[in-house]
């Protein structure tokens, strides 16, 4: 490098704060001051990383711009700040030691699918010739195998591998792609796969494993190559045939078979007792998810991301049918680990099932004990590496709607990536909700938010929070001075912060919907909020679930709401929807409901009939609720859609997927000021009986159930946008924020933000958090900063 002689020589400090520790920012930075011929140094503090640079103008300026431009793919800028530097006659440009500047703690990178460089490596590479857990520091396993900080190879689970002379070799070159990645291995140093066989029920004690020698139980030792390719042979044969494999994957495992073979996708069904909801599908690429769906170019863009989720496509033909049972949409994700590449190279179909390997609700299996011990007697083949999984870690979720990804579950190289609030939060446990469930942790200025935890009603992911929490606080020297929770008493994650003995500050459960989305866009001022969901827990104890509030991050009031409908049995409908369906039947018309000729009527039981008639004449277990979520039950349940449910949202997922697409026109309902209200926030009056009259009208003309399913959605968008309106008319508010399951629902979110935009609003939804319950942590914990 030369700074060309007689040009003027000046000094700059530059401060790049966001996820750029673990990623290669410093040999990035270093390589960069090589091209731009700028000398100085690049320091990793544990709240950012600092350059000292040294050159002309033209040389820092063109440095400066190049630094946002080129960054690694996995790394995400927050914030970069220059200041003018003392000139220090640098003579080099050099990576110095880290250092700790502040109370602030490292960023701790999620976890990255493996790259196209280390793909090429794996062919050309002698000592990685497939090796099927390469890596660099562009990609490669982080969140899932860290113990402690600084991200360092010995506070990994990697550090029973020592390297080797030529591993560690590249890991002390500043200039070779692997400098300081701390997963780095290959054949010779690196963990090895092995595969278990004749687990199955009925089978156990005669159990074969194609192993290492350093595998219990193993037979014979293999080099890392010529083992990795038997187990691969073996996993390709087990699943050309028909069969299941539980395949350990980046933060756990997964169960997989052929996506094209009804036998074998049935059988999985079985064996993980999940009769109903779809599964995901892995493709061996692009093209040959071409051949069963058309993704748009944004849904392609986040397949390819480093974070590699599970992208939910809203048309697809062609997999066995019980894998999406009857839906339109089917949830797609491309290859994430070499070993995933190297596995399609051998399978004769292009797309595998790949579902969490669990039972249930049971969180995601992580260590080869409870895989053998739990998966083995449900498939083929437990197909292992011996890195041990540190943090358990689901597969994201997302949907693009309206040309931008939505997060549905963010966990898997999302997770624990930071959410800049701009906003003091240090020291605040937010601790979520009870299904979908994540938490989320305050530092600085950061909302550190959990990967995936799930339905804290199960004791096994009850457990795993409260792990995870004491992980989290670990990891990141977090501790808690206040803990935010929901308002519901009964909500595990309400006893849990109760008896942390410290100030507890209650966030009822759609404000903090509500807030959640203001937080991620950096809303202070009131809004117009509009949270339709499932289910939750209002201020006057009764069950909310569609709201319309007028809110900041530290108040609302409930200005509109959704009319409440009878829920006889109470949690029964979740699983009966049938019975929403003839409640809402039952308000609107009263006992002539009972006698209706509606074909889901046919589905129940003279009994059944009679016992819900007295439970709702007697108001007997029969609790109000305003659910836009219950809504959606009732209608599909009504329509002969859905009148009994086997997973969440059944009903409402199958009522969207089979709505005509396009606009169409909404049915009639009715939006009045408020009268005799008995809450005095209440602003409007909204009413549905037009709305149901008329669909039922359509149903007894033999209208086609698609047009029916596209009015009513177009109905509850409409009716989103005239309450929008009719309070921007009142309280001069125009910033409009959605929040809550229901924006979920494509259809809904599309239409409502479209409209929306075209009245004039401007419209704020989820882009970063999910907009289910498992961004609700975030919510709580802005709504909890604002009070204090």
């Amino acid at each position: 490098m030369s700074i060309g002689e007689g040009n003027c020589v000046t000094a700059h400090r530059i401060t790049v704060r966001g996820l750029v520790q673990g990623v290669g920012f410093r040999p990035y930075i270093y390589r960069l001051a090589e091209t731009y011929e700028v000398y100085g140094t690049v320091e990793n503090a544990n709240d950012a990383v600092y350059i000292h640079a040294e050159g002309t103008v033209e040389q820092l300026a063109a440095f400066l711009e190049a630094i946002p431009r080129d960054r690694p793919p996995a790394a995400e800028i927050f914030d970069i700040k220059t200041e003018r530097a003392e000139l220090g006659a640098a003579q080099e440009f050099r990576i110095i030691a880290s250092s700790n500047r502040s109370a602030a703690v490292t960023r701790v990178s999620p976890d990255i699918a493996v790259c196209d460089d280390c793909l090429t490596d794996m062919t050309l590479q002698p000592h990685r010739m497939g090796y099927p857990l390469i890596n660099c520091t562009n990609c490669g396993p982080r969140f899932s195998i860290i113990r402690d900080l600084p991200y360092d190879r010995p506070n990994t689970t990697m550090d029973v591998f020592p390297m080797c002379d030529t591993c560690r070799g590249e890991y002390a070159d500043v200039r070779d792609r692997r400098f300081h990645a701390q997963p780095v291995a290959c054949n010779v140093c690196g963990p090895v796969y092995s595969a278990w066989e004749g687990l199955r029920e009925g089978l156990a004690g005669n159990n074969g494993v194609t192993g290492a020698a350093k595998a219990e139980g193993a037979v014979g030792a293999l080099d890392g190559q010529d083992l990795a390719d038997a187990v691969l042979e073996r996993t390709a044969e087990i699943i050309n045939n028909g069969g299941i494999v539980a395949l350990k994957g980046t933060g756990g495992y997964h169960l997989v078979c052929d996506a094209f073979n009804e036998d074998a996708v049935r059988r999985l069904r079985t064996a993980k007792r999940r009769e109903g909801k779809p599964f995901a599908v892995m493709f061996r690429d692009i093209a040959a998810l071409h051949s069963v769906s058309a993704p748009v170019e944004a849904e392609i863009a986040c397949l390819s991301s480093p974070a590699r989720p599970i992208v939910l496509l809203p048309k697809h033909s062609g997999t066995a049918p019980s894998v999406c049972n009857g839906l339109a949409g089917i949830g797609a994700i491309l290859p994430s680990m070499p070993f995933h590449y190297l596995l399609f190279e051998q399978l004769k179909t292009n797309a595998v099932v790949l579902t969490s390997g669990n039972i249930s609700n049971e969180p995601i299996v992580i260590t080869d004990s409870d895989a053998v011990e739990r998966l083995g007697p449900l498939v083929d083949a437990v197909v292992s590496y011996n890195r041990a999984i540190h943090n358990r870690v689901d597969d994201s979720v997302v949907m693009v709607v309206n040309g931008s990804p939505r997060p549905i579950r963010r966990s898997r190289g999302y997770a624990p990536g930071p959410i800049p609030i701009f906003t003091n939060v240090e020291g605040i446990l937010a601790v979520g909700a009870e299904l979908k469930h994540t938490f989320c942790l305050g530092k600085g200025q950061d909302a550190i938010l959990s990967q995936h935890i799930g339905d804290l009603k199960n004791a096994e992911t009850l457990e795993f929070f409260e792990e995870a929490v004491e992980r989290f606080s670990r990891l990141f020297r977090f501790e808690p001075r206040i803990v935010a929770c929901d308002l519901h008493p009964d909500y595990l994650s309400t006893r849990f912060a109760t008896q942390l003995g410290l100030p507890v500050v209650q966030v009822q459960h759609h404000h903090a919907h509500i807030v959640a989305c203001m937080a991620e866009h950096n809303l202070h001022e009131q809004v117009i909020g509009v949270s339709f969901d499932g289910t939750g827990y209002g201020s006057d104890e009764t069950i909310w679930g569609g709201e319309f509030f007028v809110a900041d991050r530290a108040e609302f009031r409930r200005v509109a709401h959704l009319p409440p409908i009878p829920l006889p049995g109470g949690d029964l409908v979740v699983a009966e929807p049938w019975r929403t369906g003839l409640a809402l039947l039952h308000r609107e018309f009263g006992t002539a409901a009972f006698e209706m000729e509606l074909p889901f009527l046919r589905t129940i039981t003279e009994e059944q009939r009679a016992a819900v008639r007295t439970s709702l004449e007697k108001n007997l277990f029969c609790p109000l609720s305003c659910s836009a979520g219950r809504l959606f039950d009732a209608v599909a349940a009504i329509t002969g859609v859905c009148s009994h449910a086997q997973f969440d949202a059944e009903g409402p997922m199958r009522l969207e997927s089979v709505a005509a697409p396009g606009t169409h026109q909404a049915y009639p309902f009715r939006l009045e000021q408020a009268r005799n209200s008995i809450d005095p926030e209440t602003m409007l009056d909204i009413g549905l009986s037009d709305t149901i009259g008329a669909l039922l009208e359509d149903m007894q003309s033999a209208q086609d159930l698609q047009l029916i399913s596209a009015r009513f959605h177009t109905t509850i968008s409409q009716l989103i946008v005239q309450t929008s309106m009719r309070l921007r008319s009142t309280l001069g508010l125009n910033s409009v924020v959605l929040s809550g399951g229901l924006f979920q629902n494509r259809y809904i979110l599309s239409q409502t933000e479209s409209l929306l935009e075209k009245q004039g609003f401007t419209v704020y939804a989820h882009k970063k958090v999910p907009t289910n319950d498992g961004g609700i942590a975030l919510g709580q914990l802005a709504a909890a900063a604002a009070r204090s």
